[in-house]
This record gives C-alpha cells, sequence and structure tokens, in this order.
C-alpha cells in the first residue's frame, strides 16, 4: 500500500508511547443498523475506525458473513489491501429469501499487524422472488360506505403449540395500516406501508414478531386508512389516485424450535368488519367514535362470528419492493407552553413549536361528549385563530367519547402542520398536563449541528432543522400543513444539501429517487411533484425536474454512494435529452416554467423593484448544469464515450446563453440577483466576464439595501456565489440582514420554522395571499449549507465523495465571534469550529480516521500559527494562499491558535 502523506509537521510526527487503540465500530448493512428485510441481492458494508492515534488509516480489512451467530463462516472475503471502509459489496455465493446473516469484519490500521476485530452485526433478506409471496389480497367483504369511508378492521385467529424459534412478519396495504397481534402493535412506525410511485413500487414491511407470539391462541389484526393510496390527495380534494379499493396482504412465517415452519397468510379465513374510526383523511383529520369501539377485538378470546367475511383480490406482486427508507415515528414531544382564550372567545393551546404531528388529548366526560381539535400555524393581527391559509384542508380531528373513564385520543392516519390548536367541546378545563403535541417524522438519524456567537442564526438554524423535520414524512414535502404536501421536484433539490448536513438523508432520497425513475415520462420529461399525483402534463420545469440531476448527483458528493448514480444515470440522461429535444439552436426556450419562485415583489410596484428573472434565461442556465452533472456522473461511472458527447453540447449551450442574454459588456438582459447568481454559479460566462458581473451582483444588493431579492432558484447559490468571488463581507450582511425580506426577518417575527414567503406575515402583522402561505416550508432554508460549507468550512471534495477526502476552510466574519459544526459521516465525526479570544483566533478541528483532510487556517504565514501548542515548522508543501495557511492533515484532533503578527 502506498504511504500516505499527512500534516509535515514535527510535533504531528511524535506519537503516544501507548499502545494504538483501533477499534471498529457502526457496522452498516446497506447504511442501516442490523436491517430486517432487504431485497437488494449484493448488500453492502460500512464501517468506522476509531483510534487514540493521529493519521490512522486503513490499510487491509477482511468480512466474513455466517448464517448464524456462531459456525464457518458463508463468506469470507479474505484479506483485501484496501482502504474502503464504505460501500464494500457481498462477493459470496446468492443470499437467500427471509434468511438472517451474520458479519464481522476485521481491520488493519497503518500502525499494527495486529487487527481490530468488530462486534458481530446481522441483516436479513426480504422476499427476493414473487414465489415468495403466498399472502393473497384481502379486501373487506361487507359494502363500503362510499361517502365516510371508514376504516376497515381485519382479523384472523392462529395457533402456535411448538416452542417458536422466529417468527417473520411481511406486511403492506392499498392505503395504510397498524398491524397488531394480541393486541401489542407491529413495530413503531406510522403511515406504513409509506408512500411512493404505488402502481409501480409498492413497499413492504418486514418485522420480527417473534416475541409477540403467545403459545396457544394467537390474533392478528390490522386497521386500514385511506392514506395516499385512495384518500384526498393534490388538489381539487381528488380521491382514488391510485385505486378505489383498500387492501391488506399479510404473510407471517414461523419457524419453530424442532426445524419444522408453518405460514400464516392473508386469505378468505380472515373476517372484517369496521371500529371506531368513522372517517380519515389526511388533509381533513379523523372522526373517531370510542363508543363503536370493539372492545377486545385484537385479542384471541373476541367473539367474531358476526363479522363479515373478506374478499380475495388479485392485485400485482412484481411491485413488491423492500422498504430501504427510515419509516415515520413519533419524535419529539411538547407540552403546551400556554393555554388561553382569544379575542374571538376561542380555547386555544400554544405548543411553542411549529411542528407536523398530532396532539394526544386525555379527558374524562360522558358518553357521546364530542371534542373537536383544530389546527393552525400562527394567530392573526388581534390573536385570533387563522386557518385561511390551510386552503380546503380542514386540519380537524372529532372524538365522540364513550365514559366511563379516563379515555386517551390521538389520530391514527393523519397528520397536521400546527403550533396552535382549538379546543371545542373539551368537558372541564384546559389543563396543560392533558395535552401534547407529538412531532411525526421520518426517523432519518440526525447528522450535523451548527452552532454560532448569534442567538437570532442559532434560531435560524434551529427553524431550518425543524423545517426539515416538518417535511420530512417519507418524501421531501413542501409543507405539512395545508391541502397540498407534495414531493415537490424544485423544492427538494435546492434543500438537498442543507438537508445532508442536518440528517443522514441517503436512504431517504435514494427510495424518493426510485419515485422519480418510476414515474419519470417516456420522453424523458419529468413531473414537478414526485410521486407523481398531478398528471403527465405537470412536468419539464426548469429548476424543479433538473432534481432528476442535481439530487443523485449531491448525493454521490454527500455519501459517496457510486450505485445511486449507476441506478439514476438513464434517467439524468434521458431528462437531459428531453431538454435538448426541446431547445431551438441550443436555446431551451420552450415549456411552461416556474421560474425563480417567489422572489421579491412588493406590493403595488411602480417603479420596477420586484426582481423578475426572465423565465428561459434561467432555464438555460440549469440546462447546462444538468449537462455538466450528466459529465460528471459519466466520467464517475467510466461512460467515456458519453463525455465527449456532452462536452460538445455543453459548450453549446453556454455560446447560446451569452448570445441571447448577455451584451457585449457583460451585462445581462435580466439584471436580477437571481440572473447573476445563475450565470456564476453555472459558469455560464466566459472568464473574463465572471468578475464584473459579480460586481453586478454585489451593486443590486446594496441598491436594495443589502437585501437579498432571490426566489426558490436563487437564494440556495446566492451566498456562496458570493464568498467564491470573494464578496464575504457582503453574504454575512446578507445572512444578517433582519428586515424584510431576508432570513432573519421570520425570526424575528417569531417563526420557528422557516416560511414559505419572506413575509408570509407583514411588517403590520397582516398576512400574505392564504392562497400561497405556508409557515413551514424549507426552501429558504438552503441558506444552511452556506452556514455549514462556508462560515463553518466543512466541505467535501469530489475526489474523495462522502468525505474521504474532506475541505475545511472556514470564513471568518460578519461580527462573529464564534462558529462550529460537526457531521456526522460514514467515516466518524467531522467537527470545525472557530473563536475569537483576545485578539486570537482558536480552531478546533476533528478528523475521522480512514480520511485527509485539506485545512485551511485562516493565517497569513506558517509562524503565526501554532498546534496544540507547538509551533509548525515551514515546509515546501505547507501552501499559503489568500490569507489561509494550507495544511494536510490525518485524522485525529487538532487545536490550532492563530496569533497574528
Amino acid at each position: 500500500m502506498k504511504k500516505i502523506v499527512c500534516l509535515l509537521i514535527n510535533m504531528l510526527l511524535i506519537t503516544t508511547c501507548s499502545v494504538a487503540q483501533l477499534s471498529v465500530h457502526k457496522l452498516l448493512t446497506e447504511n442501516r443498523i442490523n436491517p430486517i428485510g432487504l431485497d437488494e441481492r449484493v448488500p453492502r458494508f460500512s464501517w468506522q475506525l476509531a483510534s487514540n492515534k493521529r493519521n490512522v488509516f486503513q490499510a487491509a480489512y477482511q468480512i466474513q458473513v455466517f448464517t448464524s451467530a456462531k459456525g464457518k463462516a458463508f463468506w469470507d472475503s479474505g484479506k483485501i489491501l484496501s482502504a474502503q471502509s464504505v460501500f464494500v459489496p457481498y462477493a459470496g455465493s446468492p443470499l437467500q429469501s427471509g434468511k438472517q446473516y451474520w458479519w464481522v469484519v476485521k481491520v488493519w490500521d497503518n500502525y499494527d499487524k495486529k487487527p481490530a476485530v468488530s462486534d458481530t452485526a446481522s441483516f436479513r433478506m426480504a422476499f427476493l422472488n414473487e414465489s415468495d409471496w403466498k399472502a393473497k389480497w384481502i379486501e373487506p367483504g361487507f359494502a363500503e360506505d362510499s361517502v365516510m369511508r371508514p376504516s376497515p378492521l381485519f382479523r384472523k385467529v392462529f395457533s402456535a403449540n411448538k416452542k417458536i424459534l422466529s417468527a417473520i412478519a411481511y406486511i403492506t396495504a392499498h392505503g395504510l395500516y397498524e398491524a397488531r397481534i394480541n393486541g401489542v402493535k407491529i413495530g413503531n412506525a406510522y403511515f406504513t406501508p409509506g408512500w411512493t410511485s404505488y402502481n409501480k413500487r409498492l413497499q413492504y414491511q418486514v418485522y420480527d414478531v417473534t416475541n409477540l407470539i403467545a403459545k396457544g391462541s394467537n390474533a392478528i389484526t390490522a386497521t386500514l386508512g385511506n392514506g395516499w393510496y385512495r384518500g384526498i390527495i393534490g388538489f381539487k380534494n381528488k380521491e382514488n389516485m391510485y385505486g378505489k379499493d383498500i387492501a391488506l396482504l399479510f404473510q407471517l412465517e414461523i419457524t419453530y424450535a424442532d426445524g419444522t415452519t408453518t405460514t400464516i397468510i392473508s386469505d378468505d379465513s380472515w373476517k372484517s368488519s369496521t371500529g371506531e374510526i368513522l372517517y380519515s383523511q389526511i388533509y381533513n383529520g379523523e372522526l373517531i367514535d370510542a363508543g363503536k369501539e370493539k372492545k377486545g377485538w385484537a385479542l384471541p378470546g373476541y367473539d367474531d362470528t358476526r363479522w363479515d367475511s373478506v374478499k380475495i383480490t388479485h392485485y400485482p406482486i412484481n411491485v413488491l419492493v423492500a422498504t430501504i427508507n427510515e419509516p415515520i415515528k413519533e419524535k419529539e414531544h411538547f407540552k403546551p407552553a400556554r393555554i388561553f382564550t382569544t379575542p374571538a372567545g376561542e380555547h386555544v393551546i400554544d405548543f411553542g413549536q411549529n411542528l407536523a404531528g398530532w396532539v394526544t388529548v386525555k379527558v374524562n366526560g360522558k358518553g357521546g361528549d364530542k371534542i373537536i381539535i383544530s389546527h393552525a400555524e400562527v394567530l392573526d393581527k388581534d390573536g385570533n385563530f387563522y386557518t385561511a391559509n390551510l386552503r380546503a384542508a380542514k386540519a380537524q380531528d372529532t372524538y365522540i367519547l364513550k365514559g366511563g373513564g379516563e379515555e386517551v385520543f390521538k389520530p391514527h392516519f393523519t397528520w397536521h402542520g400546527f403550533r396552535y390548536i382549538k379546543v371545542e367541546g373539551y368537558p372541564g378545563e384546559l389543563r396543560p398536563e392533558n395535552f401534547t403535541a407529538t412531532a411525526l417524522y421520518s426517523d432519518i438519524p440526525p447528522a450535523g449541528d451548527f452552532r454560532s456567537s448569534n442567538a437570532l442564526i442559532n434560531q435560524l438554524q434551529h427553524n431550518i432543522q425543524w423545517g426539515q423535520k416538518s417535511n420530512f414524512i417519507d418524501v421531501p414535502t413542501d409543507c405539512p400543513q395545508r391541502d397540498e404536501r407534495l414531493g415537490w421536484t424544485g423544492d427538494a433539490q435546492v434543500f438537498f444539501r442543507t438537508a445532508a448536513f442536518n440528517m443522514n438523508v441517503d436512504n431517504f432520497f435514494t427510495k424518493w429517487l426510485k419515485d422519480v425513475s418510476a414515474d419519470q415520462l417516456p420522453n424523458g420529461s419529468v413531473p414537478f411533484v414526485i410521486p407523481d399525483v398531478l398528471g403527465q402534463r405537470r412536468s419539464g420545469s426548469a429548476g424543479w425536474d433538473d432534481a432528476a440531476c442535481i439530487v443523485p448527483w449531491n448525493l454521490y458528493v454527500a455519501y459517496g454512494d457510486k450505485r445511486v448514480l449507476e441506478q439514476q444515470y438513464p434517467g439524468m440522461k434521458k431528462w437531459v435529452e428531453f431538454i435538448r429535444n426541446s431547445s431551438h439552436n441550443n436555446l431551451w426556450n420552450t415549456g411552461i416554467h416556474y421560474g425563480d419562485w417567489l422572489f421579491y415583489s412588493p406590493d403595488d410596484d411602480r417603479d420596477g423593484k420586484a426582481a423578475v428573472t426572465d423565465k428561459f434565461l434561467i432555464a438555460q442556465c440549469f440546462y447546462a448544469n444538468s449537462v455538466q452533472l450528466l459529465i460528471n456522473t459519466a466520467r464517475v461511472l467510466g461512460n467515456t464515450e458519453d463525455v465527449p458527447v456532452y462536452e460538445a453540447l455543453l459548450v453549446k449551450i453556454k455560446q447560446a446563453f451569452v448570445k441571447e442574454y448577455v451584451t457585449a459588456s457583460g451585462r445581462l438582459v435580466s439584471g436580477t440577483q437571481t440572473a447573476y447568481v445563475l450565470a456564476l454559479n453555472f459558469d455560464m460566462l466566459p472568464e473574463e466576464l465572471r468578475e464584473q458581473a459579480a460586481g453586478r451582483l454585489v451593486e443590486n444588493i446594496k441598491s436594495y439595501g443589502n437585501h437579498l431579492t432571490t426566489g426558490f432558484l436563487g437564494t440556495p447559490y446566492l451566498c456562496h456565489v458570493l464568498s467564491r468571488f470573494g464578496f464575504t463581507d457582503v453574504a454575512y450582511k446578507l445572512l444578517l440582514q433582519q428586515e424584510y425580506p431576508s432570513w432573519l426577518y421570520p425570526v424575528k417575527m417569531g417563526a420557528t420554522t422557516v416560511w414559505e414567503r419572506w413575509d408570509g406575515i407583514k411588517p403590520d402583522s397582516t398576512f400574505e395571499s392564504p392562497a400561497m402561505n405556508s409557515f413551514n416550508h424549507y426552501s429558504y432554508g438552503a441558506i444552511g449549507d452556506w452556514m455549514y460549507r462556508v462560515m463553518a468550512g466543512l466541505d467535501n471534495y469530489d475526489d474523495g465523495p462522502g468525505y474521504k477526502h474532506i475541505k475545511i476552510q472556514p470564513h471568518i466574519g460578519g461580527g462573529f465571534t464564534a462558529v462550529s459544526a460537526a457531521l456526522e459521516t460514514y467515516y466518524g465525526k467531522l467537527r470545525s469550529s472557530w473563536v475569537l479570544e483576545n485578539g486570537k483566533i482558536l480552531m478546533d478541528l476533528e478528523i475521522p480516521a480512514n480520511t485527509t483532510a485539506t485545512a485551511f487556517v485562516p493565517a497569513n504565514a506558517v509562524n503565526e500559527i501554532t498546534e496544540s501548542g507547538a509551533a509548525l515548522i515551514p515546509s515546501a508543501k505547507i501552501k499559503t494562499e489568500n490569507g489561509y495557511v494550507v495544511l494536510t492533515l490525518g485524522s485525529g484532533i487538532y487545536h490550532f491558535v492563530v496569533s497574528k503578527k
């Protein structure tokens, strides 16, 4: 193995005399810890190294896979001389459906001959063949109420009279399901099986239910909800998007201690009925009548002789796929921050945080008492409950009591976006202990942490994170509260890099991209929302559907996952070819485009202050960007025949841009911030015209009083372009601007999430148009990417994606005295922080094992820097450039002090 050169500093060559404590931990299979239900036939393994030494690299590894917790290896990779510790593919004999496997890894580092051995990890395969499914699709046997569509109940009793070794359940539905065994919920996820392009990809979940099954009689039960499948979704109260039916598919594989097996399936032996959930819609909420509950129906001894039979149906099995992304779970809980009566006499509870989820209510009352819980994000100017911005969504849960003691209510198949609830009909006083708001979102591992010396910026980061949590509910939605909640492609792509700092969104977006591919039209156009519920005519918008190229590439950069590029490359190419076929003379000047959505547009604009950017200029920039990303991907994948073809196309696209949209002096025909930002960010201008264009951008910003005017498409790149061209001071002015329009204006107005509009609430406390005014919309939170990558300096080089080759270059300024950021990468924790103290810069770095970092220390000369108390020694390989001393570092914790001479 080639020797890896690290920081050329004498003190770093001195290591401790103690024995290195190399350990191997955090074993992942397909990015999950001990996953149950993989249908990936070639799963990939990842692990992390930890050591008490610096500059630790993996020299070799050996993976062993077993078919039992102890015994001979089913596959042994042998000792592989490689530094790869992320996405190492399985290379043994074919894995078997439903079978559990265990694995360990040995790792040799660059110091010791003796390997470190990991603990044992495991994974269980899902069904790999259609023939593995024995279960039948079942529907209710009764005639449904076609208006209310109450949730159907399903039930099956079976016996288990021998000692059970394992019991594995495979479940999915048309609609949403909650399943139980002997009254105990299977798993802790909600809104299963999740949302996909159902007719092409329907997820199923796999559960280990061994501990739920008792000796003797057992009851399997399931409650279904309309959900995304046939419930109201999209606009205009549209129902039955994927079908009118509601159905269950259930299979339980039991293995007994004596080696025998049995299979329990959904078939005509099941019974069906209805219960207390009389109505359930995602937008409108639920109606639950506790008096109609079938008490004990989930237990074996319940008498179901009066229940209806079920109907066997024949829906496709070949669309079933195992779940790869994290399930939706209950997360943070909030008690009331304030209970009050509004000027209008409404009884309202403020939970202090805008969130997506539901409220659990405890109540004592009489049978027939009705409680109505309405949800809202904000109060109006007078302090009254405000729901106009929910549009047609009722967002209202209604509970009818059965009486006889304390009752506890919460919804099952709906969620709401809210900070406030209005309570009607509650018997007695509203007490804090009887109301709990619970956030619901995909259980994605947290990844990043950003903090600064500025309290408003810290609140902005909080708002960005909560905007992400509220809208990462199985798909990246635009908003959680109104009659929309759709996977808008534009919102997803502009926010992706910020999302990847806050959470490990690898599996989340890999799953979503599979639906991008599934819903992509034959001509290569991509729908505006994924999964597509708006129809094929709603497709092909620049900056929105370029997500087909932007998200896969950025996912690769963030996580180093080459497989996602392999899977998405055909769709990326189809998208680019769609644009080319829609273009004339290499100009994309056709089609319907959203443009720079919700850009700055003052009321009653009479002097041209509205920042209107030509939509086709925007389209041309994104055309070039998608082609560039396609070229990048082709190089990574070794598709050498495509590279020169698209390189030649890219030259023509940029030439056409200059001819159509740029004057001889370098002025753009649209003089907006977004126009200059996109032209500069995507290198649309010749080199000699870029500096003057950056100057024009800065002058534009100054002309608006150091305010931004960008919309959805310009905002993510604005501060990055300013920093790239030496105007970080201007970027800081924009970040810290507190007046509308700005990132901090909503913060000053009391926001706890990011708003859809810069002025969702105007300075006079009136509202923007309720037709388009979400107060929980993550798109403008894309500034978080700049905060992590530029302020704190945590970045990544494309030659070492997934933070294999790290770039750390903080930018000090803006009056900040401290900034810190940390990120959990697949290699371990990466951290960068800086503090201004007594005229010195204190810079602390943490670099994970098996990576290399290029660190830019803000100093003019090497002799201004000490590291852990020792002076740096100048070297030809230590560079000085643009106010930084540039060092190459291996793993470890570093403490730099810069004393300006």
